[in-house]
């Protein structure tokens, strides 16, 4: 192999290894002062640790439409969610029976379904994201959190703060410090995976639906099989179906917002598949309020399969 190209792959390690200790000190910061601020955990858990796991995915695609890599920036998203839905549910699902929550399976998951849909009217009408649509998720994003925060008051669930974890001017540092691992980190995986890409005669849709999205989702698939350890299940289900809700409309929401973001016809054909896979998930759920192991297996394969017909496609 080509010593550049081994460099290139060091840089995305590297890239990788950046974002997610960056995401981890900015949440650690940002918690902090949420809560010297007596802001209620549970709100906290809703808003900034939300967002903090979705960092990484939202400074690829950030990148990406910055420097006009849109097929990466688009691509990472659909990676990224599919690979939440069926190899991390699928994994622990495998592993353990997972739980659906009441309000998971009433709220989230069809919200998650109907801004999947969203997404592919918004495609169809124009093969692209524009400015607009992209400012239209981010105020879906701002509504859906203050529910969520109406709602939470509402049960009288948000009454706990927990205890800072840093004084002000230590939580002030792991914030800049954690932009900054996340900034840098975002520059090194779109820059090392596009010199990849073209080293291998590989597409920047094929490194974005594989490589990318799965380097950035490796917080959400370490969380998930932490609390599945702990015997947490139901949190499995909340922390995907909670990323890529806020993959679409967060990360995808500011891409466009800050440039338009032209699509391939060929995208289409991933973001249907992402719809059908959110539905196969909610029907599964819906089923017996639960997935069990055979569901898994399936919801493997199913990552499997589309991974071939990525890499044959290219």
């Amino acid at each position: 192999m080509d010593t550049s190209i081994i460099i290139q792959i060091v840089l995305l390690l590297v890239g990788f290894v950046f974002l997610i200790k960056g995401s981890d000190f900015f949440v650690d910061g940002a918690s902090s002062i949420a809560s010297l601020l007596k802001i209620p955990t549970i709100i906290v858990g809703l808003t900034i640790v939300a967002l903090g796991t979705s960092a990484p995915e939202a400074a690829v695609s950030i990148t990406s439409s910055l420097t006009g890599s849109n097929a990466m920036a688009v691509s990472n998203v659909i990676g990224s969610n599919l690979f939440n839905m069926l190899m991390v549910i699928g994994i622990a699902a495998l592993l353990s029976e997972l739980l659906m929550e009441k309000k998971v399976l009433d709220f989230d998951l069809p919200f998650l379904v109907g801004i999947t849909l969203l997404w592919a009217i918004f495609i169809i009408i124009g093969w692209d994201i524009t400015n607009i649509e992209g400012i239209i998720l981010l105020l879906i994003m701002v509504a859906y959190i203050a529910y969520l925060v109406y709602s939470t008051r509402k049960s009288g669930g948000a009454n706990e703060v927990e205890k800072p974890k840093y004084d002000l001017p230590k939580s002030i540092f792991f914030i800049l410090v954690g932009l900054a691992g996340i900034v840098l980190g975002g520059d090194l995986v779109v820059d090392s995976a596009s010199a990849i890409a073209i080293a291998f005669g590989m597409s920047e849709t094929l490194v974005g639906l594989t490589i990318v999205a799965i380097g950035t989702s490796l917080p959400e698939l370490v969380t998930s099989l932490t609390a599945l350890k702990k015997g947490e299940n139901q949190l499995v289900i909340g922390n995907v179906i909670g990323s890529n809700i806020f993959n679409i409309l967060f990360v995808l929401g500011a891409s466009s917002a800050i440039s338009a973001i032209p699509l391939d016809s060929s995208m289409l054909i991933d973001v249907l598949f992402m719809l059908f896979v959110t539905i196969l998930c909610f029907i599964f759920g819906k089923t017996q309020d639960k997935y069990d192991k055979k569901e898994g297996a399936i919801l493997i394969l199913l990552f499997i399969g589309y991974m071939a017909f990525a890499i044959m496609r290219n």
